[in-house]
């Protein structure tokens, strides 16, 4: 006499664990165009603070602001639209824009913004360390030029809060260039116009865009020669920059570019008048 064998139980399937539930919450949330304007939104307040108090010429009336967005105010120009706060204004209405087009709730989940400023830190630490294993690399201004002005000399003369308006402006305005319209453009004629997978077309915005960012900073020596290790890091950095815009947003990556300038603006000459 045989017995029919019981069909075997199967097991319950694993619930996924709530750590990596929360993880894909806030990859997915930190790259919002609303999550991304929250948590840039000091940076815009405190540059347009610094540069009036910090970067102005009150004899004059003069402003002294980054390339980046003299350029953005310059565009807008043609157009006959003009003022002070306008490229500020321009990137938090492409957010706003950017929102409304994704019919995003109009929600903030306020604890992921802390979680973007470290994740920031963290991003930020490679470009240090590459920065220090460059020979002769000269870790200051030519990172981020004031509009008229080159060289390390110019900028280490400015003020502590000065040096760190021009980290944060940088940060903001040299990615929104860069990275945001300069990728953007780029992208769409390689895979709209010229037919290329989206692939291709990503990895062709990421390097011409890092030659732009190579190009758009003041790449000679004191004596007129080209910086081979300055070209070299600010290519490295325009890559890096373009991947981890691709791969984590907008928000990350003025997080790094701004903390990575305020080390060398700031936290690297303040290191060395205490040793010096």
């Amino acid at each position: 006499m045989t017995t029919a064998k019981r069909p075997a139980r199967r097991k319950p399937a694993a619930k996924p664990s709530r750590s990596n539930d929360s993880a894909a919450a806030y990859s997915d949330l930190s790259t919002r165009p609303l999550h991304i304007l929250v948590f840039l939104a000091p940076l815009l307040v405190l540059y347009e603070i610094g540069s009036i108090l910090y970067l102005s010429n009150p004899s004059t009336g003069a402003v002294e602001t980054i390339s980046a967005r003299r350029m953005i105010s310059a565009f807008f120009e043609i157009f006959g639209a003009f003022g002070l706060y306008l490229p500020g204004l321009v990137l938090a209405t492409v957010l706003l824009v950017w929102h409304t087009l994704r019919k995003d709730r109009w929600t903030v989940q306020l604890p992921v913004i802390p979680v973007m400023a470290m994740e920031s830190i963290v991003w930020t630490i490679p470009l240090v360390v590459v920065a220090t294993i460059i020979p002769f690399f000269v870790a200051a201004a030519e990172l981020a030029p004031l509009a008229g002005q080159t060289g390390a000399n110019e900028i280490h003369r400015l003020s502590t809060q000065a040096r760190l308006t021009i980290a944060i402006g940088a940060g903001l305005y040299e990615e929104l260039v860069f990275r945001v319209v300069c990728i953007a453009i780029i992208h769409t004629i390689v895979v709209d116009v010229l037919g290329a997978k989206k692939q291709a077309g990503a990895v062709t915005a990421v390097l011409f865009s890092a030659i732009a960012f190579t190009l758009y900073h003041d790449l000679r020596t004191p004596t007129g020669h080209i910086n081979l290790p300055l070209t070299a890091f600010l290519f490295f950095a325009g890559v890096y920059f373009g991947i981890l815009y691709i791969w984590r947003g907008f928000g990350i990556v003025v997080g790094v570019h701004a903390l990575y300038d305020v080390v060398a603006l700031v936290l690297l000459p303040a290191s060395r008048s205490i040793t010096d």
